[in-house]
């Protein structure tokens, strides 16, 4: 691992109007904190007590270092929590989702239509027999019937994996066969930049080999619509009609999984991150309302896909548990014209905005002239995920969408840990580049390799000392990779992120450590991406990189080497290209593609990437006393 390093820290800061605070559901940051410390587990009860519970917990934390179990012996539901408390009050006729396709359609579900959908599509999948346990895959565009199905899936106890629809066919078959799903819920198409992304053939490949696969569900939108084969494919919208309106939910205990999400590896297969019921709907929840400060009159938009752990955390279960109205959009932010995002917060009124550095870079390439054509005065609160907010990029956000007048909340977080862990509070002081502080309920810092704080200024390794309601309890079948994230250093979760601390706490995150690339705010594993190339005949061996992107953060440059008798030119990179895309999806195919005789390698043959890299960038590549040559 890296050792540490100083960083020079640009320290502007931003005060908020100090009217920000006093509605906020946590004025005072600091004396939350401290609540927090002096009593960690009654801070956690506090917060699971507004929700509502089958059964109570004996224990709300047992830990016995490094597995975590949260509300022990509790009972209950998530989507109890995130539908009927609410129709049974007076949310029944609030809207709960609002879409928008690409060319400006509308859909609109109240909190009463999205819990009658929910039980429908349950029932179906109990006809098909699905149980509790069982694994369903879920490959769909950004569509209600998305959101439908995972609830579905947790209404019965059904573990739900949900696969980002950008990925290809062999990304889908590898998380399929290793979750053993049972079923596949897709959509015959998806809508991207006006063009039809054929979706279920995508599947039909992907299934080919599967032993697991039994039922195939889809969401018929094409027209015509597509054919289906009666042994196994079922139509969504008929098994849904005709199954029975009331689904009672199933008893869940709070450590039963609610969830796989594969997220990429730095070596190897992906990993399956598991989630279970309460600790994750407590997390959500909580964050959910204080992190984004939600009232119930919001319109709360998070741009993010609902295959990542984003749209898990922060478009499905987290602001349906609070009750929140949530935006969903399928399609591009800058299609049909780079005003599309701003024409949806105008017309909807959306106070909360959710998105990615990389959309805020591309809106500020297309310049200020669009957000202008707007009228943005609903918005109170911007938020950023994904990777590190970079000071230019707050600066135009500020400015030029909030107007100077929103605060920003940069949080950071990732697929393992389930829920917002670091970002700056609603009302408190900004520091461009810098996420924030740890929020109350977690505890975060910056160490060396041993486990050490290291100084203010000082570069070092972002870890979390304690356990976190919604932490990922292990790794689907790789228990051993799960404990790995404890054992890296001492005592500590090791994020894998490097980042440095200010005077006052604030941590700036830099970026990862270890071998995975951040494209787009999307996590692509090195491995993943170099094992694609290689599966093509022409490829002996390959390696690949981040390389630092003005509008994605990075993109991915490739290192190549040829099996003899190939010859490098512009058709066989093309060639390559398409066959990453093929197998992994448009988000992992390499930007660049260079061909070489030699990768630098170790004397026990790990290619050293940092090499690469270095010199790429011009830099100096550091210790290669370990270098082969």
């Amino acid at each position: 691992m890296t050792e540490t390093f100083d960083v020079k820290l640009d320290e502007k800061l931003y005060i908020p109007d100090p009217r920000i605070k006093e509605s906020a559901w946590t004025p005072d940051y600091t004396a939350a904190y401290r609540e927090f410390l002096q009593d960690p587990e009654g801070f956690w009860e506090k917060a699971a007590r507004e929700l509502e519970w089958f059964r109570p917990w004996e224990h709300v934390l047992e830990w016995e270092y490094p597995y975590a179990r949260w509300f022990t012996g509790a009972r209950l539901n998530i989507t109890y929590n995130c539908l009927d408390r609410h129709v049974r009050g007076e949310r029944r006729d609030k809207p709960a989702i609002i879409w928008r396709g690409e060319a400006g359609e509308e859909r609109i579900l109240t909190y009463e239509q999205l819990s009658a959908g929910v039980m429908r599509l349950a029932n179906g999948l109990k006809s098909l027999g699905i149980e509790k346990g069982d694994r369903v895959c879920i490959y769909m565009p950004l569509v209600p019937e998305q959101i439908i199905a995972m609830l579905a899936c947790a209404r019965i106890g059904a573990v739900h994996s949900v696969v980002f629809g950008g990925f290809g066919a062999g990304a889908l078959h590898m998380r399929i066969q290793d979750a053993e799903a049972r079923a596949v819920i897709t959509a015959d198409v998806g809508y991207r930049r006006g063009k039809t992304i054929p979706l279920k053939a995508i599947v039909d490949e992907a299934t080919k080999d599967t032993q697991s696969v039994e039922r195939i569900v889809v969401l018929r939108r094409a027209d015509p619509p597509a054919e289906l084969r009666p042994d196994r494919e079922v139509d969504l919208a008929e098994l849904m009609a005709n199954a029975a309106p009331e689904c009672p939910p199933e008893v869940m205990d709070a450590e039963d999984p609610l969830f796989i999400l594969y997220t990429s590896g730095s070596t190897g297969a992906p990993k399956g991150i598991v989630h279970t019921c309460g600790g994750y709907m407590v997390g959500t929840y909580y964050t959910t309302r204080h992190v984004f400060d939600i009232k119930d009159e919001d319109i709360f938009w998070c741009t993010a896909d609902t295959g990542w752990i984003t749209g898990h955390s922060y478009i499905v279960y987290g602001p349906l548990a609070t009750g929140a109205t949530v935006v969903i959009r399928e399609g591009t932010p800058d299609y049909p014209d780079p005003g599309a995002f701003w024409k949806i917060v105008q017309d909807l009124g959306v106070t909360i905005f959710y998105t990615a550095p990389t959309a805020i870079r591309m809106f500020m390439k297309y310049g200020e002239e669009w957000p202008d054509r707007y009228d943005l005065s609903s918005l109170r609160i911007l938020g950023s995920v994904g990777e590190p907010l970079n000071p230019e990029t707050f600066e135009w956000y500020y400015r030029v969408i909030g107007k100077e007048r929103c605060p920003i909340v940069d949080t950071w977080w990732q697929t393992e840990t389930g829920m917002h862990m670091i970002t700056t509070m609603i009302g408190e002081p900004m520091r461009p580049g810098f996420a924030g502080k740890p929020i109350p309920g977690v505890v975060a810092d910056v160490v060396d390799k041993d486990g050490n704080p290291v100084p203010p200024g000082t570069g070092g390794f972002l870890v979390i000392k304690e356990p976190w309601p919604a932490m990922l309890r292990t790794v689907y079948k790789n228990d051993e990779r799960y404990c790995r994230y404890w054992n890296t250093i001492p005592g500590c979760y090791t994020a894998g992120d490097l980042a440095v601390k200010s005077e006052d706490g604030y941590i700036m995150v830099l970026g990862r450590a270890d071998d995975l690339i951040v494209v787009a705010g999307h996590n692509i594993g090195t491995a993943e991406v170099e094992s694609a190339l290689v599966s093509h005949d022409a490829v002996a061996e390959a390696a690949v990189i981040g390389k630092p992107d003005p509008l994605k953060g990075n993109i991915i440059k490739a290192f190549v080497i040829l099996r003899v008798g190939e010859n490098p030119n512009d058709g066989l990179t093309a060639e390559l290209a398409r066959h990453v895309r093929k197998n992994l999806g448009p988000i992992a195919v390499p930007a660049e593609i260079a061909y070489v005789d030699r990768l630098p390698k170790t004397r026990s043959g790990k290619i050293m990437r940092r090499v690469l890299k270095a010199q790429e960038l011009g830099m100096d590549p550091g210790d290669i006393s370990t270098l082969e040559e």
